[in-house]
């Protein structure tokens, strides 16, 4: 893809005024739960267990120590995590270069300064990509657990400003995409 003329401007990418639009309505939206203490405190413990997607790791690192099967999984799993972190952010997001809202997210929050893209998220794709692998694991009533602690891991890095919405949104769908291609090549 060629560069838009904005891209040397922080917080501006080549994704067209429409996806900038969008950015900037949730911007404004998560202004209003920003400086909320709980809201501040949920996100940010969000965006810093979602770094190298540990959040992940441990969840099946946890459900690993249930059986034999669910040990094994925990290996697939972890196999398939850095695969799709590599795939993410060493090759789809250099074909975006997507400059960032910010340099190192908004300071109330002291996220940690990726080196990446923008977009899309990885933290939002990995979140997407495990909630599917946790989801076809696990007993329906657990299934709403694993996409609603998707969700706030995506959402997180859009509220500490490191992401802009639109790289949320593209990094759930990439998640997805790669989740079900994954499930495919190991019969998940």
């Amino acid at each position: 893809m060629s560069a838009g003329p904005n891209t040397a401007t922080p917080g501006q990418g080549h994704l067209g005024p429409g996806v900038e639009a969008f950015d900037q309505w949730a911007d404004e939206l998560l202004d209003r739960l920003r400086g909320n203490p709980l809201a501040d405190q949920v996100f940010t413990a969000a965006s810093h267990l979602g770094d190298f997607s540990l959040i992940w790791h441990l969840v099946s690192a946890a459900r690993g120590l249930g059986s034999e099967r669910a040990a094994s999984d925990a290996f697939v799993m972890a196999a398939l995590i850095g695969a799709e972190s590599l795939i993410v952010n060493q090759g789809v997001k250099r074909l975006f270069r997507r400059t960032r809202p910010t340099e190192s997210g908004d300071d109330r929050y002291g996220v940690r300064k990726p080196s990446t893209s923008s977009f899309p998220s990885g933290h939002a794709s990995a979140a997407a990509f495990a909630a599917t692998l946790l989801a076809a694991r696990s007993p329906a009533w657990a299934r709403p657990l694993w996409f609603g602690l998707a969700a706030v891991v995506a959402l997180s890095r859009a509220f500490v400003r490191i992401h802009h919405a639109s790289d949320v949104v593209g990094g759930i769908a990439t998640g997805l995409v790669l989740a079900a291609i994954a499930r495919r090549i190991v019969r998940w």
